[in-house]
C-alpha cells in the first residue's frame, strides 16, 4: 500500500520556523512536491524536487524561505520554512509521482501528482 504521511505541523509566531516531514512507503518517488491549501483557496504549488536533489523548484512567494529536500534512504522528503507569516497559514500537502514530469511547467502542476498525503495544518500567528 502506497502512503505519504505528513508531520511536523503546528502553531508557530511570525517570523518563526517549522520543518515538515513526509514519509512515503509502498514505493520509491521520482519527483516529489509541497502544496498547500488555505480556507476558501485553492491548492497551491509551494516547491518540487527531483530524485537526485539536484533540481529543486519553488514558487515566488516562498523563494528564500522555504526550502525542499529530500533523503531517499529514508523515502522522506522535507520542507524547510523560515521567517513565517501569517498567510502562510494553511494545510500543507505533500504529493509525489513515479516519473519525471515531462516538461519543466509540470513540475507545479497538481493535476501531475498521483499521490497525495492527507496533509498537516500550519498554523502562524501575528
Amino acid at each position: 500500500q502506497v502512503q505519504l504521511v505528513e508531520s511536523g505541523g503546528g502553531l508557530v509566531q511570525s517570523g518563526g520556523s517549522l520543518r515538515l516531514s513526509c514519509a512515503a512507503s509502498g514505493r520509491t518517488f521520482s519527483t516529489m512536491g509541497w502544496f498547500r491549501q488555505a480556507p476558501g483557496k485553492g491548492r497551491e504549488f509551494l516547491a518540487a524536487i527531483n530524485w537526485s536533489g539536484d533540481s529543486t523548484y519553488y514558487t515566488d512567494s516562498v523563494k528564500g524561505r522555504f526550502t525542499i529536500s529530500r533523503d531517499n534512504a529514508k523515502n522522506t522528503v522535507y520542507l524547510q520554512m523560515n521567517s513565517l507569516k501569517p498567510e502562510d497559514t494553511a494545510v500543507y500537502f505533500c504529493a509525489a509521482r513515479p516519473y519525471s514530469p515531462y516538461s519543466r511547467d509540470d513540475y507545479f502542476r497538481a493535476a501531475e501528482y498521483g499521490y497525495w498525503g492527507r496533509g498537516t495544518q500550519v498554523t502562524v500567528s501575528s
